[in-house]
């Protein structure tokens, strides 16, 4: 085991629409406009990258994208391996940001095609966090336990990202409760945290992740995050800055988060790296790092 970090999941075109003005139906609406690259594992691989960490990335494109992806994702410090699909083209979201609040249309791709299972022995060996979403999880949770079991045979902790609050309901709660009995970190938000427990007070959601999972990290926006493990937790205060793009900020926090895992730090400085990360994410357009693109 190294202190390498192996990031398996979604890659995504983003368009990112950003309107000037209340939406109106029917009729155009002023908007500001952009194309990124994104997709939660591939954006969290990049902030890992980011943040000094070695990351290997695994995921899958349509075939004409693989080069243009892998090239994004090489600009960012990150190792990708990327299978191209001859039948299904890349994913693509349109995110409409109004504040603090993302309308998400979806539409998978290629990444439906991606298995755990498709993940090499050797790349398990070397790493010493594995990284998984739940985008991931559709079709393909058996697969996830397999990887698991292989990746702790290796001694290499798994970490997993619900995703969002959709696709727990999507999936199916006890699909998801499965997966975060086989997982070593979690990082959720609250609203995940609340969908996955039936609790409410970020305390109570935070105690009760930590019993599901040896290390859990709670994220709460602009309240921090609660982090560590059963009967140890501690808050940890998010970072000030101003919000453009609330797109990319729960995988920056988890890149930095797992890269300070991976190198030693305890859960609550790791989180502290986390919320630099996810500062300088909001601020910018786009889910990865600036420059990366």
């Amino acid at each position: 085991m190294g202190a390498r970090l192996l990031v398996v999941g979604d890659v995504i075109d983003d368009i990112v629409v950003r309107p000037v003005r209340a939406i109106r139906r029917d009729a155009d609406t002023d908007a500001e406009i952009a194309n990124r690259p994104g997709g939660s594992a591939a954006n969290a691989a990049s902030w890992m990258a980011a943040a000094g960490g070695d990351v290997r990335f695994r995921g899958r494109v349509g075939a004409a994208d693989v080069e243009r992806h892998a090239a994004a994702l090489r600009a960012a410090g990150v190792d990708a391996v990327l299978d191209g699909d001859e039948e299904l083209p890349t994913g693509t979201i349109v995110l409409i940001v109004e504040g603090n609040h993302r309308t998400m249309l979806t539409q998978r791709g290629a990444n439906a095609r991606l298995s755990y299972d498709h993940v090499d022995d050797d790349e398990l060996r070397a790493a010493a966090i594995v990284h998984a979403t739940g985008y991931g999880l559709d079709g393909h949770a058996d697969a996830y336990g397999r990887m698991v079991a292989r990746a702790h045979a290796f001694d290499a902790r798994v970490s997993l990202n619900p995703g969002s609050v959709g696709t727990v309901e999507d999936l199916g709660l006890p699909t998801m409760l499965a997966a975060l009995d086989a997982t070593d970190i979690l990082i959720a938000n609250l609203d995940e945290g609340r969908v996955l427990t039936g609790r409410y007070a970020p305390e109570e959601v935070a105690a009760a992740l930590a019993e599901r999972c040896p290390t859990i990290a709670l994220t709460m926006g602009e309240h921090g995050s609660i982090v560590g493990t059963a009967g140890a937790l501690e808050r940890v205060p998010s970072q000030r800055t101003e919000l453009v793009d609330p797109t990319g900020a729960g995988d920056s926090f988890g890149a930095g988060f797992l890269v300070g895992l991976a190198h030693g730090l305890a859960p609550a400085a790791a989180a502290e790296q986390g919320a630099r990360l996810a500062a300088r994410a909001v601020a910018q357009v786009g889910a990865r790092p600036r420059g990366a693109a």
